[in-house]
């Protein structure tokens, strides 16, 4: 054998040693998301009713972000946005039940390309199936509202975990609580009298008694958390697998989903990594839903560079608990199809928010959460009871009118008014800082290619559904 030949062979086995050992290194990762969760309604975020042992748990063996968001609070642009690592203009979901650009590649290609399964159990809700290609895995409900006589089953997810342990997996657990309708758990240990609402809900018998069944759901969904990580155990994956937890976007209560509040936008997010993160621990790094997919590409031994990303992985946070990682978050708001247009854009830096409402003329209205069926039945009653209340209570005339009536710009200071109750736009003393929040978001808008109030229209939102992108960032 010659020289040069024995360099070439030489060269090959080391190449094949070092891709052998990259491959053995590839953590799985289990991803579990709820649905309609506000993230302060979690005890791991200061919620003052709900029990969550396995969330809780799970929090105590990994490293909890404090603050972590969304760029919009709708099901399925922030879906979108996980899977493509693009915001909502980046990646074509802009607007609820729409669909993202031909063009991108999300998980499933990110990942199959690096070597794993890529599966899905539970809620979609992402379109076209073309663009995210996720292997369906069965035992979890798939549609956007839970069917209560349907119970979930874990057999095919284990059987995905199982399937071929020299192959890493990575599979999103998509729960659907706790969307409405409120219908699974046991409300009976929440009593409607003994809870703590939160103040940014307006205390009626009948918002007590739905906000019962909601934090019974939240209890169920963390019951299937913790049967998952319990899947997770019995398949002896757990030490090689990072769990994410995340709650996604706020509950279906005003001012949560459906809003550019921190209520909306703040989602919990949980990482564990037995070994690789140390457990117990949490960050003030700032992280968003589009930081997540180079994150994962660069822990499966990928180069995220190779690709079109608006998030920044940050491996360091996980691995070295790095105190930092980006200076904002973004987020936006296109009412349409879900109301009038009412069109919101946001900048955060953890500690102070800044809000553009772009149509603060108009009257903000929701159809799900105010308006009635065909048959003339509430979708959600409680917000009839808010309004008949708010003829003899201040208190609650003032929640209403937030949640209607917005004005121009909005600035809080997040860290010390968590629902932003407190307006301090135009403050003297806040003024230069202002400014720097509004001049950052223009910014951000420009490279996006955002128009503002123009993409929220029914012409935008119809030809987004058609796969005919009026307007997009590239």
């Amino acid at each position: 054998m010659s020289q040069m030949n024995k360099t070439i062979t030489t060269c090959l086995i080391w190449l094949f040693l070092y891709m052998s050992a990259s491959a053995a290194e590839q953590p799985n990762f289990l991803i579990i998301l709820a649905d309609d969760c506000t993230y302060n309604d979690l005890p791991l975020y200061g919620g003052k009713n709900a029990k969550t042992p396995n969330i809780d748990r799970l929090a105590s063996q990994g490293l909890t972000f404090n603050r972590a968001y969304l760029s919009e609070a709708m099901c399925q642009p922030c879906r979108s946005e996980l899977y493509s690592g693009r915001y909502p203009l980046g990646n074509g979901c802009a607007w609820n039940h729409s669909a993202s650009l031909d063009s991108v590649t999300s998980m499933p290609q990110h990942l199959s390309a690096l070597g794993y399964r890529v599966g899905l159990a539970g809620k979609v809700h992402v379109k076209p199936a073309k663009v995210f290609p996720f292997e369906n895995v069965q035992g979890f409900d798939a549609n956007c509202v839970r069917n209560p006589t349907k119970p979930h089953f874990l057999s095919d997810v284990k059987d995905f975990i199982g399937r071929d342990k020299s192959q890493p997996f990575c599979l999103v657990v998509a729960l659907v609580e706790p969307h409405v309708p409120w219908v699974m758990g046991d409300p009976s240990i929440y009593p409607p009298s003994k809870l703590t609402l939160p103040p940014n809900l307006a205390d009626t018998v009948r918002t007590r008694e739905d906000f019962s069944r909601y934090l019974a759901e939240i209890t169920y969904m963390d019951s299937q958390v913790g049967e998952l990580l319990e899947t997770l155990d019995e398949s002896g994956v757990s030490k090689d697998t990072m769990v994410l937890f995340s709650s996604e976007q706020g509950a279906q209560f005003p001012g949560c989903k459906w809003t550019n509040w921190d209520t909306g936008l703040h989602t919990a997010l949980v990482a564990r990594w037995p070994t690789k993160i140390v457990a117990g621990e949490r960050t003030d790094a700032l992280v968003q839903y589009a930081d997540i997919m180079p994150t994962l590409i660069t822990l499966a031994g990928g180069n995220p560079k190779r690709h079109r990303y608006d998030g920044v992985e940050f491996t360091r946070v996980l691995l070295k608990n790095a105190p930092e990682h980006r200076k904002y978050v973004y987020g936006v708001h296109n009412n349409i199809p879900e109301g009038p247009s009412y069109p919101i854009r946001t900048i955060s830096d953890g500690t102070y928010r800044y809000i553009e409402n772009l149509r603060h003329e108009e009257l903000y209205i929701e159809k799900h959460l105010m308006g009635s069926r065909g048959s003339g039945e509430l979708n959600n009653p409680y917000w009839a009871t808010w309004v008949w209340s708010s003829m003899e209570k201040p208190a609650v005339y003032r929640l209403v009118r937030r949640y209607m009536h917005r004005p121009a710009q909005q600035f809080y200071h997040t860290a010390v008014d968590p629902y932003e109750l407190n307006n301090l736009a135009g403050s003297p003393d806040l003024t230069n800082r202002q400014k720097q929040f509004q001049s950052a978001l223009h910014r951000w808008m420009k490279s996006q290619n955002d128009p503002g109030a123009e993409l929220d229209t029914q012409e935008a939102v119809q030809a987004a559904r058609q796969g005919k992108h009026l307007y997009r960032a590239d």
